[in-house]
């Protein structure tokens, strides 16, 4: 059979390549009626979402576990899933301080692809493995893969060479996946059956949406497993920009009290770390001394 015959039959299984009867009408509506569909749609997912927030939590868990025990995440995917995955990535070190090293997001096609689409790439099962390959990837880490569909060959191969050498691997996919395909080289499965995109077949939509707050539920829950937080302010950000260097000094003032002329002194003296900061103020002690209690309280201000 000629293989684009095969990949129909298989894009006619899948719930998001289907026809979505609340826009079958949309070219002939106006800018605001669309929207409403668009938003209306929207609004399922994140129901869809909630229905998977044991797994979800399993995932988050076992990423700060990972992490804990200085292994590396790996998100890899292709074309949006793949952009979503670098994105979630990038994000958390300047908001939790983490190592850029630390969570990594793999595309099919490399960087270029993040803002440039190439053809066939996601159908590279070998680039797969060369990309993790190049990364030295070992039994420590952990992959998540991202796909809208079950069948994206470059994620799935990603992942098969992940279990293969003893890493912990989740699957996010925006389908239920089929009961007759093995899914024993995935640890953790969260199905996000969005249903039929407004635009058939365009992924970036609902699919999109649901693996952007799944990701976002994912690295924050581990982020505040690993300390990262202290309440709900971020303590571990990096002063990356005048407005996360703004923040930290507001975090300051508002957590002791203090002035703004005072908290800018207390930042400088801990290096620019908020966490230690704090630690150096309420137990009136020395940079290296709030080092030491934090190392023994696993990063938790709270256990200070």
């Amino acid at each position: 059979m000629d293989e684009f015959k095969k990949i129909i039959e298989t894009l006619d299984l899948l719930a998001t390549e289907q026809l979505n009867q609340n826009s079958i009408d949309i070219d002939k509506m106006s800018a605001v009626e669309i929207a409403k569909i668009i938003n209306n749609e929207d609004k399922l997912v994140a129901d869809i979402v909630q229905s998977q927030i044991g797994l979800i939590a399993q995932t988050a868990e076992k990423f700060a576990e990972t992490l804990k025990n200085k292994g590396r995440i790996f998100y890899i995917g292709a074309g949006t899933s793949g952009r979503l995955g670098v994105l979630d990535a990038s994000e958390c070190p300047p908001t939790f301080g983490s190592d850029p090293n630390q969570i990594i997001g793999v595309i099919s096609g490399g960087y270029e692809t993040l803002v440039l689409s190439k053809e066939g790439v996601e159908d590279d099962k070998d680039a797969a493995i060369a990309d993790l390959q190049n990364h030295k990837l070992s039994s420590k880490d952990m992959v998540i893969g991202i796909a809208a569909s079950r069948r994206t060959p470059y994620t799935i191969s990603g992942l098969e060479y992940g279990h293969s050498i003893g890493c912990a691997t989740a699957f996010l996919i925006c389908n239920a996946w089929d009961k007759k395909d093995d899914r024993s080289f995935i640890n953790f499965m969260i199905e996000l059956p969005v249903g039929p995109e407004v635009i058939t077949g365009s992924t970036r939509m609902k699919s999109g949406t649901a693996q952007k707050m799944t990701l976002n539920m994912i690295s924050t829950t581990a982020m505040v497993l690993l300390g990262k937080t202290y309440g709900n302010r971020m303590v571990d950000l990096q002063s990356t920009s005048k407005k996360l260097s703004a923040r930290s000094r507001k975090t300051l003032m508002e957590l002791l009290n203090i002035s703004y002329e005072d908290a800018d002194s207390l930042l400088k003296s801990a290096s620019g770390s908020v966490k230690i900061a704090l630690v150096m103020h309420k137990k009136n002690c020395s940079i290296d001394e709030a080092n030491c209690l934090l190392e023994k309280a696993d990063g938790f201000i709270s256990k200070i």
